[in-house]
C-alpha cells in the first residue's frame, strides 16, 4: 500500500514508518523539518506543514491510507480534518492519547482526581479530536490510544487489544513501546477491524 504518514520526523512517526517499510509498503513521509527522515527504499520524505490545507491536499494525492501522527496541543484539528478529506484519500488513522481512555463506566481518565494539570493541553484537545472523529461521517477513521506509558522500548510482537478500557499488566502498570504500537497500527491497515471507533494497545 502507499501510505502517507503526517508526523513521520517524531517518536512515533520513525517507529510506524520502519514497520512499514519492513511489510512491503511505500511510505510518504511527511514533517515540516524532513532532515530528521531517515533516507531508505520505499520512503519518500516530503516537506508539507500540517496547518497548510494545500500542501496537505497535495501531499496525501494518491494514498491508500493517511496516519495523523502529531501533537494535538496547539492543532487545529477541524481544518486539518478537512484537508484530509478534502485530498480524497479514504482511509485515515490517527495517533490517539490514553487520557481518554476509561478506567471505570462512565470515567476517562482525564476527569480522574490527580490526574496531572500539565498533561491536559496535550490530552484534552486529543479527547476532544476523538470526539470530533466519532461525529465524521465522510470518512473511514480509526482511532489507536497507547497505553498510559508510551515509549521507546522493543518489538515484542506480544500485546493486547481493548475498545475503550485502560489495558493494564500483571504487576498493574500499563504500557506499550512505540515499536509494538507500531505493529499494532500495521496491523490494523493491513486488516481493518475497528473502522469508525477507537481502540487501544498494551501489555
Amino acid at each position: 500500500m502507499k501510505i502517507a504518514l503526517i508526523g513521520a520526523s517524531g517518536n512515533v512517526g520513525q517507529r510506524v514508518t520502519a514497520e512499514a517499510v519492513s511489510r512491503g509498503h511505500e511510505v510518504v513521509a511527511i514533517a515540516r523539518n524532513i532532515e530528521p527522515i531517515a533516507l531508505q527504499d520505499r520512503v519518500t520524505p516530503l516537506a508539507a506543514d500540517l496547518t497548510d490545507g494545500a500542501q496537505i491536499v497535495e501531499a496525501l494525492k494518491g494514498a491508500d491510507v493517511a496516519v495523523l501522527s502529531v501533537r494535538f496541543q496547539g492543532l487545529d484539528f477541524e481544518p486539518a480534518l478537512a484537508a484530509i478529506k478534502k485530498s480524497g484519500v479514504k482511509r485515515l488513522l490517527v495517533v490517539g492519547g490514553a487520557a481518554s481512555l476509561y478506567v471505570a463506566p462512565g470515567v476517562q481518565m482525564i476527569d480522574t482526581e490527580g490526574f496531572p494539570d500539565f498533561i491536559k493541553p496535550e490530552a484534552e484537545p486529543a479527547r476532544q479530536a476523538l470526539k470530533r472523529l466519532e461525529a465524521e461521517n465522510d470518512l473511514n477513521w480509526t482511532f489507536l490510544s497507547p497505553s498510559v506509558f508510551f515509549g521507546p522500548g522493543e518489538r515484542t510482537g506480544t500485546f493486547r487489544l481493548a475498545k475503550d478500557e485502560v489495558l493494564t499488566a500483571e504487576d498493574g502498570k500499563s504500557s506499550i513501546s512505540y515499536e509494538d504500537y507500531s505493529i499494532a497500527l500495521l496491523d490494523e491497515i493491513e486488516q481493518p477491524k475497528h473502522e469508525g471507533e477507537r481502540f487501544t494497545v498494551g501489555y
